[in-house]
């Protein structure tokens, strides 16, 4: 096999090699993706055909990256020293490095595809960030040391074939120097395509179908796209309307009838007229990874969720509720903040995240104590700064580090004696819940209200949990750990039951979001339907929240059942203040935004570009439509004012009294 083109050097035989190597490899992992979930792509032949060209060419923009490196030492290389010992072992270590990156990069795209069914984006990257958690987590989901020694046999193995096939000879008894030769157009070229502003890794994304645009990516690539734009501006991405039109139109939305708007030309703060006021202590348990169709009253078999059926069905149940996003920090952030998402990172992991006006804010104005429990590092995913930066006392295991400022909160470790199971990202939930319990008991003694927002981590991969709680071995599947956490809120309830402050103690139920957000769609509207179950409240027996509603709205509607008057800024209003055309769910991910009323969703998208759809419930497909331009607007109105609240400090508590 002769690498040596004429396009090229001699030098440059084994990097040609490699690169021959790294495009067959990828079109197998491209072509094993596509066979895995080939059911979800579009499989005619252009279809097919366009993924693999345009493969092809993000490889070639990947290979190019090598080729720029490998340059830049042939450049600093005297031809005197070609094939020399210091020639050798640097040529060697940089071969053996670049076949590294490469193994390890295809093994990581298979994990993170099987948990998103995405090509890296800026999830990766943030995990760059916890590699306590995420090293742990793959060590314990994967026999890491077979798979490190296997990926060093491979780089060891094809060192041997490269060399055996006198690729390595051949590069170092090139003639050529690089003082007075030409550098090869091949090199030029990618410069100016693949590192300048012409070639955007959203090129790949031109098919309707997610999951072509996905294949045709290449990871590598697109892991450094992602390191580049972690963070969108609404403003310069995405359709927008005049400032002032946009703020009108939110404020008619989310005004109810009784509410009047404080400040008028600035923001949609506003009062909120209850009635008689109960205030009982509020527990919120936040679900890592819960979908709706992993319960039986949303029609699974598997009886994985008999607690929490049997709760919906006895209490009080969301049955039409949407999670805006796709990750824990997107409900996180919905949920305290009640705003639809922005694009880009969560605003739980952005700078100038806090004195922010929080429901936290809500309830210190009616007397309560505030406490987030989570039962791994709080460091993970900025929750400890964004929580404690909003008046939120921290229990969690503790490793991290807490805000600078002027920022005073209270922190309160998890000990090692109060932990009976722990894995990559916490505690199991049994633990979590019996620190809170903890907890609870010395508020109560206080004899005064407390909030507790408590994050689960057990429903996360490796999906572990203690032996002997259920009949479903640790570690084999998600159903186990569904149906574990299933179990332990279950426990939770009933030692609950057995306290003094249970009677005034209303618990919230809800998840994150979904386990997987992954379709064929721009936004696949299923798989953000999510579960909210309110136990223990009065006069809340047997009863169906049915109106089409997000994470948004969830605490705005307990507080109106609670009889609350009270000021807010929430884009989330009382679902049973709304008209039901007025209806409206918010799903998206970091760089889709989606309005969806009935079964009409308005996508908008960077770029500037809007899609609307209508949603088929039966088979979750989306149907292309013509633009309403009232709903596009109404669309653009939510989330461009979300973005300039945010970044013009309208959510700020100063601007917001």
């Amino acid at each position: 096999m002769k690498t040596s083109l004429k396009l090229f050097p001699s030098r440059y035989t084994l990097v040609n090699a490699f690169s021959v190597l790294f495009i067959a490899l990828s079109f197998l992992l491209r072509l094993a993706f596509m066979v895995t979930d080939f059911s979800q792509t579009d499989h005619s032949f252009m279809g097919l055909l366009k993924v693999f060209f345009v493969g092809l060419f993000f490889d070639l923009g990947t290979v190019s990256f090598f080729y720029v490196v490998a340059t830049l030492y042939f450049l600093l290389m005297p031809k005197r020293f070609y094939g020399t010992l210091a020639d050798r072992i640097l040529v060697y270590f940089g071969f053996s490095l670049a076949l590294l990156i490469i193994y390890f990069s295809f093994f990581a795209e298979v994990t993170f595809w099987d948990e998103f069914q995405r090509r890296f984006n800026f999830i990766a990257v943030d995990y760059l960030i916890y590699t306590y958690e995420v090293f742990k987590n793959i060590n314990e989901s994967y026999p890491l040391p077979i798979l490190i020694g296997g990926m060093l046999l491979l780089v060891f193995g094809t060192v041997w074939l490269f060399k055996r096939k006198g690729f390595f000879q051949r590069t170092f008894s090139a003639t050529e120097g690089f003082a007075h030769k030409w550098i090869p157009f091949f090199i030029v070229v990618a410069l100016v395509l693949f590192y300048g502003t012409s070639i955007e890794n959203d090129l790949a994304e031109s098919s309707s179908n997610r999951y072509n645009n996905e294949l045709s990516k290449a990871g590598i690539y697109s892991f450094f796209a992602a390191f580049r734009n972690n963070e969108l501006s609404y403003t310069d991405f995405y359709k927008t309307i005049p400032e002032k039109q946009a703020l009108t139109n939110v404020q008619h939305q989310v005004s109810g009838p009784l509410d009047s708007l404080v400040n008028p030309t600035e923001n949609i703060l506003r009062h909120i007229k209850g009635g008689v006021e109960k205030r009982p202590n509020i527990i919120l348990i936040c679900v890592e990874s819960l979908s709706a169709n992993y319960l039986g009253i949303f029609g699974n078999e598997k009886n994985i969720t008999p607690n929490l059926d049997s709760l919906a069905i006895a209490e009080t149940y969301f049955s039409n509720l949407y999670a805006t996003g796709t990750r824990t920090v997107r409900g996180m952030e919905a949920i305290t903040l009640s705003i639809p998402p922005t694009p880009g990172r969560s605003i739980v992991k952005r700078k100038h995240n806090q004195n922010l006006f929080t429901i936290g804010e809500v309830f210190k104005s009616k007397g309560y104590s505030r406490t987030f429990f989570y039962g791994g590092d709080g460091y993970f995913d900025n929750m400890d700064k964004f929580f404690s930066g909003n008046g939120f006392d921290i229990v969690d295991r503790g490793r991290g580090f807490l805000p600078n400022g002027d920022i005073v909160t209270s922190r309160k470790n998890i000990e090692d004696t109060e932990v009976t199971f722990e894995n990559a990202w916490g505690v199991c939930d049994e633990d979590i819940f019996n620190k809170v319990m903890k907890e609870a008991d010395a508020a109560s003694e206080q004899g005064k209200p407390f909030f507790d927002f408590i994050m689960t981590t057990s429903n996360h991969k490796p999906y572990t949990y203690p032996e002997g709680k259920i009949d479903i071995p640790s570690g084999t599947s998600r159903s186990g750990a569904v149906k574990y956490t299933d179990f332990a809120i279950g426990q939770f309830l009933k030692q609950a039951k057995s306290k003094s402050w249970y009677n005034n103690t209303v618990f919230v139920i809800m998840a994150d979001h979904c386990a997987s957000s992954a379709g064929r769609w721009e936004l696949d509207v299923d798989n953000y339907h999510i579960p909210a179950i309110i136990v223990n409240l009065e006069g809340g027996k047997g009863y169906q929240i049915a109106q089409q509603c997000s994470q948004i709205d969830v605490m705005p509607t307990l507080f109106s059942l609670l009889g609350w008057n009270y000021d807010n800024n929430f884009f989330g209003r009382d679902v049973f203040s709304i008209k039901p055309e007025d209806q409206r769910a918010f799903v998206g991910n970091y760089r889709k935004l989606g309005l969806l009323k009935s079964n009409e969703l308005m996508v908008l998208g960077d770029g500037k570009v809007a899609n609307q759809y209508v949603w088929n419930k039966d088979d979750n497909s989306l149907s292309s439509q013509p633009t309403n331009e009232a709903f596009l607007t109404e669309a653009i109105s939510y989330y461009q004012l979300a973005d300039f609240l945010y970044n013009h400090g309208g959510l700020n508590l100063k601007n917001n009294p």
